[in-house]
């Protein structure tokens, strides 16, 4: 802590002599010159005094009754505030004993009696003047240990002819923790493997006579390890030889971890700690230079992990960012083990993996031989990556694309690099995914169309491009239509009628499918309404339901509304979703479905058998409804394990109570399975294709009294 004596208009001169006279004669000759002056006749006056005023000099007369001058100036030594007050003796003793006496009491000077009161003044100003240059170095001298305290520096000075080194004391706070004394503190604390780089620089200043800054490391207490940034100057004497070092060293350990995050932050993905866009793009230009200075090939690899999209919507992003975490360690293990990177040359760049971010990531390959050493590595990634993931005893299973640029022959740039191994990438997934895909021209093509899309796509909402159309639901015991499945129909104005299965995957991507999925529930809900109110049959009306609802927390609200507006009975609805969904089984989720649930609205889980195939849910959700996936159609006639599946799916469904739907059921044979094993309903080309709203009154039931159709369980 910092203490400053304070300031007073005008000096206090305390004047102690048993003699009355020379009191009287002291004050009037200070106090004329502008001094402020307090009397004291005995010693023990005199140093109750002192302790109750403080004065700034103290005129003390040696001989006096009770204590003496001398025992005075010890006492006022030994106090906190009188150690540096300058105190001028009076004395008629003349002996040199008694003046070596009065120094060693502490005395600043002496005067002998008779006092010239003429040159006292001068004496006293002249002695107040060194004593405020004393109080002022003293001052500066805390000042400067106090900053260096605050910035940990501490300065030293180093002789060379006799190796003594004086050091200020925040040198030793630095680097001694117990502040010890002993030693050479510059040096003896000094990292091992920072010596040789310490003294060198210490050798070079000395030599060249110039000054030197450098940061090494040191160890305090034997293994923590602190960060030093030492500057230092070589002194020379007037011929030019040096004489000694000074300088100062300064703790940047914090400083240091601070850059270090803040390089972390600017370089590197904080989910996975792998190299982020801008740290691997300044490492393949680098790279670059290096392939083209050594004639070498280079390979950039995309990978994008396939319907990651639905383990964020169905999962939730805890499991989604502990899924990109263990990809990433699988990818630098794959990169570890490459052949291409035990290769490499130790002066060239080193193969790197990145998270460009989402669900993306890049990988460099430097210093290749042959493509085959490319295709190695894509086989191992896409091996590591689709082996199963288990979070909270649960096994998901995920797969990769992987596009693939080689430079010289692709691109030879780094931008160019990156975005043609991306080309390639979504040339893989139109492939079928969970494979790899070398880059060719044809693909900046298709990279193309996709952007035009995506375009056409957003516009497509506001220009009303897109339509509902409806397939029948048919009952296998009665044959009469007892729902009809809403679906979503796409008619470009410029790339004319758009497949569902081409653009609702990019809606899904892009974020879009909320918004469609909003305007084909209040389409259809209206189309139905009118139907029943021009004296149709009623039918249920089922609609497929994206998953990002549930993540924004919206559909209750959402569903709600669209009855409301249309005037539907809740019952006629049935909302399908996929198994990825209710895999989810968040709070929300479930508290969401059961609210639908209560309002009346029916669930059925579409494609089942195709996501993840847990069936606990099944009792732990209010679902109504299993529809079993066309893959497992297409050959129930033919193939034993498709009939056993779906055999098995009607035996377990009927068990849990629950009505189970056949998708694309288009030969008379798969419906006859379907009819001799109990399917209660099912829908497909053999019935009807999915029609526009014109065409479906045809296909009803004729107005009657029935109530709203039961589908039969068995």
């Amino acid at each position: 802590m910092l203490t400053r004596k304070a300031k007073r208009g005008s000096p206090l001169v305390m004047v102690v002599d048993d003699d009355h006279a020379i009191r009287l004669m002291a004050r009037e000759t200070l106090e004329h010159s502008g001094f402020a002056v307090w009397e004291a006749g005995t010693g023990e006056e005199a140093l109750r005094v002192f302790e109750e005023r403080s004065p700034d000099i103290v005129l003390l007369d040696v001989v006096m009754p009770g204590i003496d001058g001398f025992s005075v100036c010890s006492a006022i030594r030994g106090t906190l505030s009188g150690r540096d007050t300058p105190v001028l003796m009076m004395t008629g003793l003349d002996d040199l004993e008694s003046i070596n006496f009065a120094y060693e009491a502490g005395a600043t000077d002496f005067i002998t009696k008779p006092i010239n009161w003429h040159i006292l003044r001068y004496r006293v100003s002249y002695m107040l003047r060194a004593s405020g240059a004393l109080e002022q170095l003293k001052e500066s001298k805390e000042g400067m240990a106090h900053a260096q305290s605050l910035a940990h520096i501490g300065s030293w000075e180093w002789d060379l002819a006799t190796g003594k080194v004086r050091c200020s004391e925040e040198v030793h706070n630095i680097c001694c923790s117990d502040g010890g004394q002993g030693g050479n503190p510059i040096l003896d604390r000094v990292h091992q493997m920072d010596r040789g780089l310490v003294q060198g620089f210490i050798d070079e200043a000395i030599a060249k006579r110039a000054s030197s800054s450098f940061d090494y490391r040191i160890l305090v207490e034997g293994s923590v390890e602190r960060t030093m940034h030492a500057e230092l100057v070589t002194v020379l004497d007037e011929v030019g030889d040096p004489v000694c070092l000074t300088g100062t060293i300064q703790d940047i350990t914090e400083r240091k971890q601070a850059e270090e995050q803040i390089r972390l932050l600017a370089y590197y993905d904080a989910l996975t700690g792998l190299p982020n866009r801008r740290f691997f793009l300044q490492q393949l230009e680098q790279a670059l230079l290096f392939a083209n200075r050594n004639d070498r090939m280079l390979a950039v690899l995309f990978l994008d992990l396939d319907r990651f999209k639905q383990v964020n919507d169905t999962l939730g992003h805890g499991v989604g960012d502990r899924l990109l975490q263990d990809v990433a360690d699988r990818l630098l293990r794959c990169l570890r083990k490459s052949d291409c990177l035990a290769r490499a040359e130790e002066n060239g760049p080193p193969s790197l993996v990145s998270r460009l971010g989402g669900d993306e990531f890049t990988i460099m390959l430097s210093d290749i031989d042959h493509f085959q050493d490319v295709a190695k590595v894509a086989r191992r990634i896409l091996e590591a990556v689709s082996l199963p993931y288990v979070f909270e005893g649960q096994e998901i299973f995920i797969s990769t694309s992987i596009g693939i640029s080689l430079y010289p022959f692709d691109a030879c740039t780094a931008n160019d690099l990156i975005k043609n191994a991306d080309g390639a990438m979504y040339q893989a997934k139109e492939l079928g995914r969970n494979g790899y895909q070398i880059y060719d021209e044809s693909l900046n093509a298709k990279a193309l169309e996709r952007s035009i899309l995506e375009s056409q796509l957003h516009r497509a909402l506001k220009d009303e491009e897109f339509a509902v159309y409806y397939q029948p639901q048919v009952s296998s015991r009665t044959g009469e239509v007892v729902g009809i499945e809403a679906l979503v129909h796409w008619n470009s104005k410029d790339l004319g009628m758009v497949e569902p299965a081409r653009f609702l995957p990019l809606a899904e991507e892009i974020g879009l499918v909320i918004q469609i999925d909003q305007w084909v529930m209040r389409t259809a809900c209206r189309q139905l309404k009118n139907w029943l109110d021009a004296g149709f049959a009623p039918v249920t009306l089922a609609l497929n339901i994206s998953g990002q609802h549930f993540r924004k927390n919206e559909l209750l609200e959402i569903v709600t509304a669209v009855l409301s507006e249309s005037g539907l009975d809740p019952a006629l609805l049935e909302l399908e979703l996929t198994e990825g969904v209710l895999m989810a089984h968040t709070e929300k989720t479930v508290q969401t479905l059961k609210s639908l649930k209560s309002m009346g609205v029916k669930l059925a889980i579409d494609d089942f058998g195709t996501g993840f195939s847990s069936l606990s849910y099944l009792k732990r959700f209010p679902v109504d409804v299993l529809k079993i996936d066309r893959t497992f159609i297409n050959d129930i006639t033919n193939d034993p394990d498709d009939a056993a599946i779906t055999l098995a799916t009607i035996e377990m469904a009927h068990t849990l109570k629950l009505q189970v739907i056949a998708e694309g059921v288009e030969t008379q044979e798969q419906l006859d399975f379907l009819q001799k094993h109990g399917c209660d309903i099912y829908q497909g080309f053999l019935f009807s294709r999915p029609v526009s709203p014109g065409e479906i009154p045809a296909l009803l039931i004729a107005p009657s009294t029935q109530p709203y159709p039961v589908r039969i369980t068995a």
